[in-house]
């Protein structure tokens, strides 16, 4: 009963975090935009700048055979985010709006029958997670250095378009074949890619626990793949990646591929669209707007509603506890 109680505390609060998270998660499409098509964030290069002269195919000697511009590349990637950002607003189950009234009127919250509502959630107990471990690891002496930035232009076309390469990388290839393999219960290309976009709800998943060892090896994979590839990390990225890795392993066999895909995207088009913003309109540089008022308190926001996302996900699993032993007796 106390436990219902503290549901009851908190869903008010917790539901309007929630939708002040969405609101800027959709703020930050023009945001974007703006960034990219009207300010100086790359210097000598913007957005008409040949995909093919950027560092990454210089290095591989690659030359693309088409005309792209990295402004290109950039509407391409915020359209594919866009759409998807669209869907989750009316699924799985309930509209945003929808399960947001549901969780005001009935004091019950709804934490699975739209995505909107998963990826907030979700989204700010990873920044929780990821703020716990960087205190703790800075307290041994442990530093999280990110890799030198040349050009803020491209390095936010970079974190841009690695949600979607890495997700499809880590856990569409390397979660979600493999799960496949082990669990479809029949084969035809129309199921083939049902069960890579939502493991959980077309495939035959009777073993979590070998398919949870998945998601762990896979975490640890992405972790070392930050620290040991490309323009590596520091070694203390290690832990925050191997975690998020793991997360967004969890939340793609869960709720599906839109989930993780999004997810990875506020941790990275998200906070990159505010901070280069910053950057521009006030003149700093993009580690000093790291440090703006404005991104402190979306990271106060980001850290108690993740405490939020966590206590009810326990008071949840005790409820569900409580409720299969009393079925028992």
């Amino acid at each position: 009963m106390q436990v219902n109680k503290i549901l009851q505390i908190i869903v008010i609060p917790h539901s309007a975090l929630l939708s002040v998270i969405f609101g800027m998660m959709l703020l930050s499409f023009p945001i974007g935009v703006f960034v990219i098509f009207n300010t100086d964030i790359g210097g000598d290069i913007n957005f008409q700048y040949p995909l093919s002269s950027i560092a990454i195919f210089e290095k591989i000697d690659y030359r693309i055979p088409f005309d792209i511009e990295i402004g290109d590349v950039f509407i391409v990637l915020w359209s594919i985010y866009a759409i998807l950002f669209a869907i989750s607003m009316f699924g799985p189950d309930k509209g945003f709006l929808k399960a947001l009234a549901a969780n005001l009127s009935h004091e019950k919250l709804e934490t699975k029958s739209n995505y909107i509502i998963i990826i907030a959630k979700w989204f700010s107990i990873l920044i929780l997670i990821s703020i716990i471990i960087d205190f703790i690891q800075q307290g041994f002496g442990i530093a999280t250095v990110p890799p030198l930035v040349k050009n803020d232009l491209t390095q936010f076309l970079y974190v841009s378009a690695s949600p979607i390469v890495e997700e499809f990388g880590f856990r569409v290839i390397l979660i979600g074949l493999p799960l496949f393999v082990f669990y479809s219960y029949k084969l035809s290309i129309k199921h083939f890619f049902k069960s890579l976009w939502n493991p959980n709800r077309n495939l035959h998943i009777y073993d979590f626990k070998k398919s949870l060892f998945l998601i762990v090896l896979v975490g640890i994979f992405f972790g070392l793949a930050h620290i040991i590839t490309g323009e590596p990390w520091s070694e203390g990225k290690f832990a925050q990646a191997t975690v998020s890795g793991i997360i967004l392993g969890w939340l793609y066999l869960r709720f599906g591929l839109i989930t993780a895909i999004l997810v990875h995207w506020a941790t990275n088009y998200f906070i990159f669209a505010y901070a280069n913003f910053l950057s521009q309109i006030n003149e700093i540089t993009i580690e000093e707007a790291f440090s703006h008022p404005l991104i402190n308190t979306m990271e106060i926001l980001f850290l108690i509603s993740g405490v939020f996302s966590i206590s009810v996900l326990l008071i949840n699993y005790f409820n569900s506890k409580k409720e299969q032993k009393l079925k028992i007796e």
